[in-house]
């Protein structure tokens, strides 16, 4: 498939299920199917490939790292570095869902990331997204797309409906801390977890707590994630050190109380 037809492809709309937006808005998350097509996710996954091997190198034998480094391999503005990341990061038909879900006219970048869990990859702690970012409202979502069908043993996104509208656990970052206290204050609440086939893609608020298990097969779980916000979101005096640190990184040059319209966060929709 030509880069051209693949990018007419990412651009076409997207027919949202009618209980789509109201889902969402009641569980802070939405797992939607066929979302992409295989030609779209495999142009992705060769174009990150190389970016992803490079972090995984440079990392410890599993065993002696954190529980966050066992979680995921996690790479960064992969729109960066090549033009097939760029292409796919600036989708209009996900940016599109993604301004529908948090019903705004418009959606910027906040950031993107690929978050590959290794075959024996450890589980990801339940934790809220939001608590990483130094964001002025609730305006902003995460669109999880797994590159590869990715069934139970593979670890996917598991959530918690409704949980975003509690405030316990918000001050947790990823550790072992957050899966036990967070893991408490859920208890005996349902919890969402199920099977990707190719082309899913589910979103999810920034308070939402999601977790997600273990890799317990022999391939990586192939993740790509993009950050949506606001167009209009303002950037708030940072709360702890990692705000901080998503700062300097995304939004460089804003002042706090500004707009968030640096060059590293376009327009995405419309």
């Amino acid at each position: 498939m030509t880069s051209g037809r693949n990018g007419e492809l990412l651009d076409a709309a997207y027919a949202l299920p009618p209980d789509a937006v109201s889902a969402y808005q009641e569980h802070g998350f939405v797992h939607l199917p066929g979302v992409l097509a295989a030609p779209e996710l495999a142009a992705l996954r060769g174009a990150i490939a190389a970016q992803v091997e490079a972090r995984r190198q440079a990392l410890p034998p599993m065993a002696e790292r954190t529980t966050y480094d066992r979680a995921f391999i996690q790479v960064m503005n992969l729109w960066r570095e090549n033009e097939a990341a760029r292409r796919f990061v600036f989708s209009r038909r996900l940016a599109a869902i993604a301004a529908a879900l948090l019903a705004v006219p418009s959606v910027r970048l906040y950031h993107d990331q690929a978050l590959y869990k290794e075959a024996g990859g450890g589980p990801t702690p339940w934790h809220a997204d939001q608590y990483y970012w130094p964001l002025s409202s609730d305006r902003a979502v995460t669109a999880w797309i797994p590159l590869q069908a990715t069934l139970l043993p593979m670890g996917p996104l598991a959530f918690s409906p409704g949980s975003h509208r509690l405030r316990a656990g918000r001050e947790l970052a990823i550790s072992d801390e957050s899966e036990a206290a967070i893991g408490r204050e859920l208890a005996g609440r349902p919890l969402v977890e199920a099977p990707f086939a190719l082309g899913d893609v589910s979103f999810h608020g920034g308070w939402t707590f999601h977790r997600a298990g273990p890799n317990q097969t022999v391939a990586p779980r192939e993740v790509m994630t993009i950050i949506y916000m606001d167009a209009e979101m303002r950037l708030t005096q940072p709360a702890n050190s990692y705000q901080q640190a998503d700062r300097a990184a995304w939004c460089p040059g804003v002042e706090i109380g500004a707009t968030i319209s640096s060059p590293l966060n376009p327009v995405l929709f419309p």
